[in-house]
């Protein structure tokens, strides 16, 4: 099932809202929170998980007790924009083992790059080792995250009625 066939109603964005906030909770547990059957709560997260709405379950692992006290933005900006040359640095960045995030985007930057890190020293041989040997790279801005003011895997926006593409 594809997920651009599947029409949500109010009560799979209150699931999905719930999942969000509590990804292992029980359907018995959910239903309770939106009053609907366990049967009914399971129906509905099946169809979502097949249709792809929902792309899987993880952990939200707190970075910074880990060690990882610093973020990185990166933005890469290439030799051209070719496809050849964007297949192949695409190709590459997602072997990079301290790359967390990378997106094409518009404008004077080709792609953005999140690392964490966990000093300077640390961002300093991830830079030497893994971004300086990327192929087709023309320049590299690096800026360190000095306060994260939000950090939303999902933004509140999605489970607002008006906001929801119909």
């Amino acid at each position: 099932m594809n997920s651009n066939s599947l029409t949500l109603d109010a009560t799979d964005y209150r699931i999905l809202r719930e999942l969000c906030t509590d990804g292992r909770a029980a359907d018995v547990l959910l239903g309770e929170r939106i009053n609907l059957s366990s049967t009914a709560v399971a129906r509905r997260r099946k169809i979502l998980e097949e249709s792809g709405v929902i792309a899987g379950y993880n952990a939200n692992i707190n970075m910074f007790s880990l060690g990882f006290t610093g973020v990185v933005m990166v933005a890469i900006e290439l030799s051209s924009q070719a496809e050849h040359v964007l297949v192949e640095f695409e190709r590459e960045v997602v072997k990079c083992p301290s790359i967390s995030y990378c997106g094409f985007v518009s404008g004077d930057t080709d792609f953005f790059i999140m690392i964490h890190v966990n000093s300077f020293d640390d961002y300093d041989r991830i830079y030497r080792k893994e971004l300086s040997n990327l192929p087709h790279v023309a320049k590299i801005r690096s800026s360190f995250v000095l306060r994260e003011v939000a950090r939303r895997v999902t933004p509140p926006v999605v489970f607002e009625g008006q906001n929801r593409p119909k």
